[in-house]
């Protein structure tokens, strides 16, 4: 069996190839660069260059080193037939990223409830002369909270939201059912969902109908004075509609962990704006191990002929 590995974070191949190699009994796992050309049974990527996939390599299956598959599916849009039709893109499902989204809301949502972000406000403007002032904290039962995307992510985040008393809205593409959660879905529902929220979380699949969802008008429809969090995609937030928002104080404050240019560029507005929470798209991180151990499970079961799991529905792109 032979399997191509590609991440532009070069220096974690080896780990990863090792771990690949042992769980799968021997396969011969390499290293993809440039001018490799020869056969492959299975690619193992992340965020691959489009001549990785072009040459015709007998490829059974593409595994993808996330939950997301917007780059590879926008290398096709840009160059069509790169990923051939009968092959299957198989994406992460989840391997340790759920708990650590939840875990990334729940502080995000706890630190705007109980107002910690203008405490550490007040104390970066200080210089040396904190005001001593308790602020009174956002009332628990009127902190709506809502969660756009249920996938194996977005549940995970709303249920646990839900499990702290906070009341939570989840909006998805079909209807889903989630306990404790207010669910609504398709576009007929979308401002409903919307309205009145004093928090917005972004778990959506970056989609071209989804891309730059959080504009003008999705902020107009939250409580004012709400905040915004943004685990999803660069691609899903209009970067100027928030910049006036929150300059307008139609919005209070935003977290962001991911832009439309990673790594977000030293001259970026966001960086100058104290009401901008910065994370370098460190919410939910691929874990190696659980990683391999669900790839090597699926590989072999394609070997076996069986039907597996987390295959991407390419007109979705989810």
């Amino acid at each position: 069996m032979k399997i191509l590995f590609y991440s532009p974070h070069s220096d974690d191949a080896p780990a990863w190839i090792a771990s690949l190699t042992r769980k799968l009994h021997g396969a011969d796992v390499r290293l993809w660069t440039p001018g490799d050309v020869a056969p492959a049974d299975y690619a193992i990527v992340w965020r691959p260059p489009a001549e990785l996939l072009a040459p015709p390599r007998g490829l059974r299956a593409v595994f993808v080193l996330g939950a997301g598959v917007d780059a590879l599916l926008a290398h096709e849009r840009r160059s069509p037939g790169m990923l051939p039709p009968d092959v299957p893109l198989v994406r992460l499902e989840d391997t340790g990223m759920a708990e650590q989204m939840a875990e990334y809301a729940v502080h995000a949502a706890l630190r705007y409830m109980r107002r910690f972000d203008e405490y550490e406000l007040a104390q970066r403007q200080s210089a040396g002369d904190a005001p001593w002032r308790a602020l009174e904290p956002h009332p628990r039962e009127s902190f709506h909270v809502g969660v756009l995307g249920l996938g194996a992510l977005g549940a995970h985040v709303a249920k646990t939201l839900a499990a702290l008393g906070l009341p939570v809205r989840g909006y998805s593409r079909t209807p889903k059912a989630i306990a404790a959660v207010a669910t609504f879905a398709g576009q007929g529902e979308f401002d409903a969902f919307l309205g009145g929220l004093k928090l917005l979380i972004n778990l959506l699949p970056s989609t071209p109908e989804t891309d730059s969802i959080l504009n003008a008008r999705t902020f107009s429809h939250l409580e004012p004075q709400a905040y915004l969090v943004n685990l999803a995609r660069g691609a899903h937030l209009v970067e100027r509609d928030l910049i006036d928002a929150l300059n307008a104080g139609r919005l209070a404050a935003a977290t962001l962990d991911v832009f439309t240019q990673e790594p977000l560029p030293a001259d970026h507005p966001f960086w100058r704006m104290p009401r901008v929470t910065i994370t370098p798209h460190i919410s939910a991180l691929t874990l190696r191990e659980p990683a391999v151990e669900q790839i090597a499970r699926k590989i072999e079961a394609l070997v076996r002929g069986e039907t597996i799991s987390g295959i991407v529905d390419r007109l979705r792109g989810y």
